[in-house]
């Protein structure tokens, strides 16, 4: 969604340098296809941002968008793409053997105010959507699109497709330390809504956290009230101290989230499992909490130890995909 948001920035900001741009999106993918369905990319006569799948798939549609420019075409192109030199049409050039469907759709004045919507949106993440089809790009301020992404065609210039705008993930971190910044800032790129909670206001790295979309001071003795169990929530423990950690994961350990990590050695882990063990807490509970937190990389900076809870909240959140 972050990465959305910066081609959506993108298109405004040369609007208002009076820039013509050139509007790149997947509409649907299948297989091993390098660009899948929603990526985007915008195109002016001296940069871009975005992808749509890279290789040199993308590199000839760049192509075809500078050249769309410098004839100031208005009309938008709707191109498929088969990764397969077997392929008797529409061949990509790549043989990573998926396809995907692309638009190249030259902006126009009339979409601006919908895209400013949709900046809106992203940043507020506010429930909402956009449709896209060869007449321009659409705002819808309340969604009720049932799947996030959605594409009808019926013809090379009559087709349709909508997406909803939202975080199908949300990253929750209780404690604003150095780990905390490291891996906020990590997260940040990889989409996830970024939420951290702590008790300590005047903490430089909490201050420094520019990438978390929400920071909320709270006492944590009721965190919980908080942060309901929820199927698209990762929960990481990070706070400053062994007593804070067990504080907070009490709260959370008999909860519902499709993540929950503690961060600590592996001495201090075995003593607070061990604690909960004696307490009663179900041992089904005790062994879905990912302790010690991460891919075991033996990392030793902050930001090595981000690396290894993205990685394994990467892993868990692709699980079943």
């Amino acid at each position: 969604m972050m990465k959305d948001l910066k081609v959506w920035q993108f298109i405004l900001e040369k609007y208002q340098q009076q820039k013509a741009v050139v509007f790149l999106c997947v509409m649907e993918s299948s297989g091993s296809s390098p660009g899948r369905q929603g990526f985007k990319m915008a195109v002016s006569d001296d940069e871009m941002c975005g992808s749509v799948g890279g290789g040199i798939m993308e590199h000839k549609f760049v192509e075809l968008a500078k050249e769309m420019l410098q004839k100031q075409s208005e009309q938008s192109l709707l191109k498929k793409q088969i990764h397969s030199k077997q392929s008797p049409v529409d061949q990509s050039g790549m043989i990573c053997s998926g396809e995907q469907t692309l638009v190249v759709y030259p902006i126009k004045s009339g979409d601006i105010e919908a895209i400013q919507k949709i900046e809106n949106a992203i940043l507020n993440n506010s429930s909402a959507g956009f449709e896209f089809t060869s007449r321009g790009i659409f705002f819808i301020s309340d969604t009720i699109f049932s799947q996030q992404y959605s594409f009808e065609k019926k013809s090379e210039t009559d087709w349709q497709y909508s997406e909803k705008l939202y975080f199908a993930n949300h990253l929750l971190i209780i404690g604003g330390g150095h780990v905390s910044l490291a891996l906020s800032r990590l997260m940040y790129d990889l989409n996830f809504h970024i939420t951290v909670y702590d008790d300590r206001k005047e903490l430089n790295t909490w201050q420094q956290n520019e990438f978390a979309h929400q920071k909320k001071l709270i006492e944590y003795e009721n965190i919980q009230a908080l942060i309901p169990e929820n199927d698209n929530q990762f929960v990481v423990i990070m706070t400053f101290g062994y007593r804070s950690d067990g504080l907070v994961l009490r709260q959370f350990i008999k909860q519902k989230y499709k993540y929950l990590g503690l961060l600590g050695s592996k001495t201090k882990v075995e003593k607070m499992l061990n604690e909960l063990c004696n307490e009663g807490i179900e041992e089904s509970k005790i062994k879905a909490l990912h302790a010690p937190i991460g891919v075991q990389i033996k990392s030793q900076t902050p930001e090595e130890i981000a690396v290894s809870i993205a990685a394994e909240i990467i892993l868990v959140k692709n699980a079943n995909s």
